[in-house]
């Protein structure tokens, strides 16, 4: 008789979800899966609507990835009316973007992730958690608080909004930088960089040596990787050419107007979430020993696919990376210090674009006319390759929509590591709080946005509803699949 484990919810992450693990007749693991069951349409939402609107409507997919829709939208849109921004408006679309990835990866590593290495594992559920973090170390946790805050105030500065953006539009960017507004944000620039390499080298030192078992050991899966690099291979968030690595390092740039190519989508009947995976490869397996077109995305991805980073200190804190774990690293815990190798960037970036005399141009946007077109806004994302797929009839209508976001392109490989965890970690039936926290800490690595994910193109959402009587036994059971 099969017995289930549920983890539920599963905590700190973005949405709702819980993992299912099927134990067989002695004990041992037979399947283990996340089960997420919200659902947002957006695709459908957005068809109908005049195409100069999904910068706006796209942010409301999520209030923690607001700005990677803003700017894979109005990337989209670009395209869609046939037009380039000026310079001044694609890189102050950069900036403001840039900035938010400061503050995702502050919130990421410190906050969500944190208390996993902070509190460890087998600390307490009531204080493996911020309020944790906040007793133990309350003078680290006023410094991230406040980083944290700055890069918001230093966003607003620049966009107008911290959420729900509205300053990138098709043609470029409504705001021009004000000189006296970037002689604000230089100098917060600044300060989140040197609490970028504070965080670097706090987590090499205190952090990361007790944990290097766990990590060599912990829902180690084998997998594809994808992510955009610039035509010279260097690491980008903003725009570049997608490229596929294999797991044994080979790889293949495409454009991403190509996308289709490279991408095809499957579905299953335990989850809202579609698997986006690699249809070169064939027919996806999330077989952890033998898997077949799964691909990863969000840090560890964007770091194994690019052949070098943007920014110097970046590179630096790259090349003592690969030394340690090779290329491509493969540990799933690594997504944790390749996010803290992209803060450094982000935050070096960010000084150099506002030193760039160029920032402060009011020459932000060209004019478009409606049309008929399409149009493909790739970005990366905190969570990894986000994609927008905009076509217009000659109204300048949307009549179709697809997003492929990152959180679906790394579903299967949750699923995987999920399994891998349960698999090796129970054994005739034992376990105990702490393994459970170990099965729901290989899910935080990713960084799953559920809200941005959960999409359904064909306007009918399956439901399976279990009539139950007072005793909680199911009488009945009504389903529209």
């Amino acid at each position: 008789m099969t017995k289930e484990l549920v983890i539920q919810p599963i905590t700190r992450i973005e949405g709702d979800a819980k993992v299912v693990i099927q134990l067989d007749d002695k004990g041992d693991v037979m399947d283990a899966r996340m089960h997420t069951m919200e659902l947002r349409g957006f695709e459908m939402f957005c068809i109908g609507r005049p195409v100069e609107e999904l910068p706006l409507i796209t942010t409301r997919i999520c209030g923690v990835c607001p700005w990677a829709h803003h700017i894979a939208s109005a990337k989209a849109t670009d395209g869609v009316f046939g037009v380039t921004p000026p310079p001044a408006g694609r890189k102050l679309r950069e900036l403001a973007y840039l900035g938010d990835k400061v503050m995702d990866f502050i919130l990421h590593f410190y906050i969500l992730s944190g208390p996993d290495f902070v509190m460890g594992p087998d600390a307490d559920y009531t204080t493996r958690n911020v309020i944790g973090i906040l007793k133990a170390n309350p003078d680290l946790a006023k410094k991230v608080i406040h980083h944290h805050h700055l890069a918001h105030q230093m966003v607003e500065m620049i966009s107008g909004r911290r959420i729900h953006p509205v300053a990138a539009v098709p043609g470029g960017w409504t705001k021009p930088l004000k000189p006296d507004e970037r002689d604000k944000a230089l100098p917060m620039a600044k300060e989140l960089l040197e609490f970028a390499q504070f965080s670097m080298k706090l987590a090499k030192e205190n952090i990361f040596p007790k944990y290097l078992d766990l990590v060599k050991s912990l829902a180690v899966i084998k997998t594809g990787f994808l992510g955009l690099v610039t035509p010279d291979g260097t690491h980008t968030f903003y725009d570049g050419k997608l490229r596929v690595m294999q797991p044994d390092g080979s790889h293949e740039d495409y454009a991403p107007e190509n996308y289709l190519d490279v991408i095809a989508e499957q579905v299953e009947p335990w989850t809202y979430l579609k698997f986006p995976y690699y249809k070169k490869a064939g027919k996806l397996s999330m077989d952890p020993d033998n898997p077949v077109g799964v691909l990863r995305v969000n840090t560890l991805a964007r770091i194994n696919v690019s052949d070098r980073m943007a920014t110097p200190l970046a590179q630096k804190e790259l090349d003592e990376f690969r030394k340690l774990f090779g290329r491509p690293a493969q540990q799933t815990l690594l997504y944790h210090w390749a996010r803290l190798i992209e803060l450094v960037e982000c935050a070096e970036r960010t000084v150099a674009l506002l030193e760039d005399p160029e920032i402060t141009s009011e020459n932000t946007r060209v004019a478009v006319k409606p049309r008929a077109g399409r149009g493909i806004g790739v970005v990366e994302a905190s969570r990894g390759t986000l994609i927008h797929d905009y076509e217009t009839d000659d109204n300048g209508i949307v009549k179709d929509c697809n997003l492929i976001v990152a959180t679906g392109v790394n579903h299967a490989a949750i699923n995987m590591s999920i399994l891998k965890a349960a698999k090796d970690l129970i054994k005739g039936g034992k376990y105990d709080q702490g393994i459970l926290d170990r099965i729901e800490m290989v899910i935080r690595p990713y960084d799953p946005c559920l809200s941005c994910a959960t999409h359904n193109l064909s306007g009918r959402i399956p439901i399976r509803l279990d009539v139950v009587d007072s005793e909680g036994r199911i009488i009945d059971t009504l389903v529209n699949y």
